[in-house]
Order: C-alpha cells, then sequence, then structure tokens
C-alpha cells in the first residue's frame, strides 16, 4: 500500500515563503525554501521564514530540498536551514547553485552538500525520482519539480508564465510538459498570484515600451530602481540602453558583480561602450542604477534621498524610475521616498501593477498548464487565499469535480492511498521564525510587541537603592524616561510618578522582609494606570530595585 502525504509549510495564504513537502512512504522530498518580506509594522524584522521544526523532527528521512529558481520567496530560507542543518542536500539548477553559493561565501558559511540538477534530467531515489522541466520565469534556469511516484506524477510549478519569445536558459518545455501528462499526473500544485487576471501574462510582463517612453520623454539623469532578482527585466532595460546615446552606472558592489556575472554567463548582453563608471556620474543623460536587496527593499533608493550616499544627491532635473511594481506592504515606504525626491525636484515615474505584471501565470496560463498535466488532482498554491480560490474556480469551470480540488492552508494535509484522496484530516502544527539581521534565532511575537509598545509609548524606567540590613530607601525613586513625555515641561506628572513608587516600594517591605516581585507587579500596574488617565499613554514600564 502506497500513502503520500502532500502540505505547505509556507506559501497558502500569503505572498512569498515558499516550502511544499511531499511525504512518499516516509521518503521526504521538499520542494523549494523561500522567506517573505516583513512589512512595515514588523519594526526591525528583516525577512521572515517557515519554522525548521518538521525538518529538524524528520532530518533522517529527507531525501533534499529541491529550489526551482533563485529568488528569495523560493530560495530565502536556505542559508539559515543549511547554518542548522548542515548534511541535509540541497538541489539547484546551475544559475540557482551559483546565486546560493554567493549567498553563502557572503555569510562565510561552509556547505558541501549543494548539488547542480539539469532541467529535463532525472535524479533517481529508489522506486521514486525528481524531473526538473524548464518553465518561463524572469530568472535563468527556472524549473517546475516532478516528483514520479508509482501512482503517478506529481508536479509542482512554482512560478511561470508561458511566453513563446523568451529562448534559452528562460524557454518553457511544452513537450515535456505534455509528456508527463500523458504518462499520468496525480496532483498537480499550481500557482496562484494572478489566477483572478484574465487573459494570458503576455505581453503584460513586458516593459520594454515604458523604458523606451521614459528615455524618450526626459531629458536628464534617470535613476532607475528594481529588483536585481527581476534579471530578463534588467535584459529588457540593457537593451533599450542599447539603442540610445546614454550610459548606464551600476551602483553598488553586489550589483556590479551580479552583471558583470550575468554577463559572462551570457544570460544577459549589452554593449560594453554602454557600460560607464562613477566618473559618469554626474552626466545629464547617464542612467544610475540602483537595486533593492532582497530583505531591504528600497533602502538603497531611501539612503540617497535623504542624503547620505556618498556618490549620488537628487538633482532637480533627475527622473526617479521605478522599473517593478510596488510591492506589496512596501507602498508606504515608496510613497515616502517618492515626496522626499519629489521636494528636491525630481520628477516620479512608477509603473502600474495592473499594466505592468511580473512573470507569474494568468487565468490563460493556468488554464493551458492544466491542459497539458490533465491531472486527477489539483492544488492551487502560492498567493493569498483569495487567490487560490480564484484559482480552484478556473479549474472547476474546466469540468474539473470540486472534490478533487485541494484548496489548503499552510499545514493542511492532503493524503492519497494507493493514488486515491484520503477523506480523514490530519493538521501539521506550524510557526514562523522571524529573522533580525544574521541572526537565527526567532525574534518571536513578545519582542515585536514590545517593539511596537516602545516606538508608540516610550519607556518609564524607575530606580531605587535600598539598605540591604535595613531595608530602607537610601536612594530613589529616581526616574528615567525615553520616548514618553519631555521631563522638563512635565514635573508634577515626574513627582507623582515618584510618590506612586516610593507608596508601592514601603507596601511591600515589611519585618525586614522585600518583596521584589510585588514591587514591581504593584509599581507597573498602579503607575500604569496613573500614566493612562493623565497622558492616555501605556508606555512600558520597568523597575529596578538593588540593595547595597
Amino acid at each position: 500500500m502506497s500513502k503520500i502525504k502532500i502540505f505547505a509549510l509556507g506559501g497558502l495564504n500569503e505572498n512569498g515563503k515558499n516550502m511544499y513537502v511531499i511525504n512518499a512512504d516516509e521518503n521526504i522530498f521538499i520542494f523549494d525554501a523561500g522567506s517573505k518580506m516583513a512589512n512595515d509594522k514588523m519594526l526591525g524584522i528583516d525577512y521572515i521564514i517557515p519554522s525548521f521544526n518538521y525538518i529538524k523532527e524528520n532530518i533522517k528521512k529527507i531525501k533534499g530540498i529541491f529550489i526551482s529558481h533563485a529568488h528569495v520567496s523560493s530560495m530565502g530560507a536556505v542559508l539559515d536551514i543549511v547554518r542548522e542543518f548542515p548534511k541535509i542536500d540541497v538541489y539547484a539548477t546551475k544559475f540557482t547553485c551559483d546565486m546560493i553559493k554567493r549567498m553563502l561565501e557572503e555569510e562565510n558559511i561552509k556547505y558541501s552538500n549543494l548539488h547542480e540538477m539539469v532541467a529535463h534530467k532525472k535524479i533517481d531515489f529508489g522506486k521514486y525520482s525528481i524531473f526538473p522541466v524548464g518553465l518561463t520565469h524572469s530568472i535563468p534556469d527556472n524549473v517546475g519539480l516532478v516528483l514520479n511516484t508509482p501512482d503517478g506524477a506529481i508536479f509542482y510549478t512554482s512560478s511561470f508564465v508561458f511566453d513563446s519569445s523568451m529562448t534559452g536558459a528562460y524557454a518553457t518545455d511544452i513537450g515535456k510538459l505534455a509528456y508527463i501528462g500523458k504518462q499520468g499526473c496525480l496532483c498537480l500544485l499550481c500557482e496562484s498570484e494572478y489566477a483572478d487576471r484574465a487573459g494570458y501574462t503576455v505581453p503584460n510582463n513586458r516593459v520594454s515600451s515604458a523604458v523606451r517612453d521614459v528615455f524618450i520623454h526626459n531629458e536628464g539623469r534617470i535613476i532607475v530602481n528594481f529588483f536585481s532578482s527581476q534579471i530578463n527585466r534588467l535584459q529588457e532595460l540593457f537593451s533599450e540602453i542599447d539603442k540610445t546615446h546614454r550610459k548606464v552606472i551600476i551602483m553598488g558592489k553586489k550589483l556590479q558583480t551580479l552583471v558583470d556575472y550575468l554577463i559572462k554567463n551570457n544570460y544577459i548582453s549589452i554593449s560594453k561602450d554602454k557600460i560607464g563608471s562613477l566618473n559618469d556620474i554626474e552626466l545629464k543623460d547617464s542612467i544610475i542604477l540602483v537595486s533593492n536587496e532582497n530583505s531591504k527593499t528600497y533602502n538603497n533608493l531611501e539612503r540617497i534621498v535623504n542624503g547620505y550616499d556618498k556618490y549620488i544627491k537628487i538633482n532637480d532635473n533627475d527622473t526617479l524610475f521605478f522599473l517593478d511594481p510596488i510591492p506589496i506592504g512596501m507602498e508606504k515606504k515608496a510613497v515616502n521616498i517618492s515626496n522626499a525626491a519629489s521636494k528636491m525636484g525630481a520628477s516620479i515615474i512608477t509603473l502600474s501593477n495592473k499594466e505592468h505584471l511580473l512573470n507569474h501565470a494568468s487565468m490563460e496560463d493556468i488554464m493551458l498548464m492544466f491542459n497539458l498535466l490533465n491531472p486527477k488532482y489539483y492544488f492551487p498554491i502560492m498567493g493569498e487565499y483569495r487567490h487560490q480560490v480564484d484559482n480552484a474556480n478556473i479549474i472547476y469551470s474546466l469540468g474539473m469535480k470540486k472534490e478533487n480540488i485541494l484548496l489548503k492552508q499552510n499545514g493542511d494535509v492532503v493524503t492519497f492511498v494507493n493514488g486515491k484522496l484520503d477523506p480523514q484530516t490530519e493538521k501539521i502544527k506550524l510557526d514562523e521564525i522571524l529573522i533580525d539581521g544574521k541572526s537565527t534565532q526567532d525574534i518571536g511575537e513578545l519582542v515585536l510587541k514590545d517593539r511596537e509598545l516602545l516606538s508608540h509609548d516610550g519607556i518609564v524606567i524607575i530606580c531605587a537603592t535600598l539598605n540591604k540590613k535595613t531595608k530602607e530607601i537610601i536612594a530613589g525613586p529616581e526616574v528615567l524616561t525615553r520616548g514618553f513625555i519631555y521631563v522638563k515641561n512635565n514635573a508634577e506628572i515626574i513627582e507623582n510618578i515618584k510618590e506612586v513608587s516610593l507608596s508601592v516600594i514601603n507596601n511591600n517591605i515589611d519585618n525586614n522582609y522585600v518583596d521584589f516581585n510585588k514591587i514591581k507587579t504593584g509599581i507597573r500596574d498602579e503607575l500604569g494606570k496613573y500614566l493612562y488617565q493623565e497622558t492616555e499613554c501605556k508606555p512600558m514600564i520597568i523597575t529596578v530595585v538593588t540593595e547595597i
């Protein structure tokens, strides 16, 4: 009897953090290990990844982590995982492998279990095998992943579009997709992000005409901001630069290294005489290329508009051009940057996320993929839940039974026994890890709440010193505040804080015994009530009582 379980550790009802698990008779295959960006409310958090608990509990059963492409939504958690589990095997195509190696080198992580897989070349694991299929995305060497099982193929699309103009490392092998469908597809896991958009994504994923229009109608310097992971979009930009007299200046060592690698490996091309240097940065017809780093969206641009960049200053004849649509959750930051640049006289140009799409599957792309694979069961993945529902509705309109369409949340387990859906339900306990800086330790919700409290209402610290023998107060209570009130203008409140604190301390000293816990709790409660009555604020209250 064969038993296959499929579930997501991340990627359902959210954008990013993709991580899908297939447990086939206790042989575990993991497709992608992604991260997602933190929004403005997650103070200090750089990115979010799935919890490692499931990997830790099942490490001996895991055959490998298979990465579809080099976007952080699919590989952003790899470094954190290999730090924790250095013996785990990771498989990726050439370009993705090279990007992972660069990340490992930057973080000085030694890891020897990274394996390069080749599109359309099978990797055997006993009676199971992985077969990567070339699919079109905005980045080279993107693949869909097939797990061949005795009950049929399980196909994971990751991100894709059907675009016949994309060739070489960007091409889709439609013949292989049709072949997999004819051999028998048990379950298709298909992306949902653009499932509410009619038609094909092509040609709305192309920006050449918009770039050309910007170049024609703006005579001064053009500062182009883009996501360094959108490689095909970078090629469109370079192709348009080749048609002009302008030169491009590439800002930052990381971006320069990436561009050099892409040109050397023929992933992109541009005339050598079109690449300028920092000496050309003040030329009025220069194009200055500024990238967004993976977990620090717009930080480079923010540094420029705030005047902290040592090479670029915004001029009143500059144009700030956002080459990519503003990501969800980053709208406020982008608006603040645009406002600051506008005050300096710069023109702002952004691309609409309705007219200029990224390389994700729209309705017709999804229907074509479904018809090629002709799966027995269909599992909408990637995107918010409403997008998964839209995806499910598309497939239902094509004639698939509702019970064969699997709408799930992270942790919900789909089980197939001998190739048939098991009606019994199971739920994997999940969590996510909030990464701050280079620490692999989870920051946690409590720390976030503390940061939010401090950012809103500030902090009040009460300090007092007692005589160790007599338990009498010999110093204090002293009051320190940060981010709460301006002390000089609120002397009365400060004195009242001291009186409340003194009263609580004295009430909890009895027969030469000091109840420190009751002092801290009492000051927090009594002072909290008083401060809210006076200011309608709830600052963090910390009490420090020492004996000498």
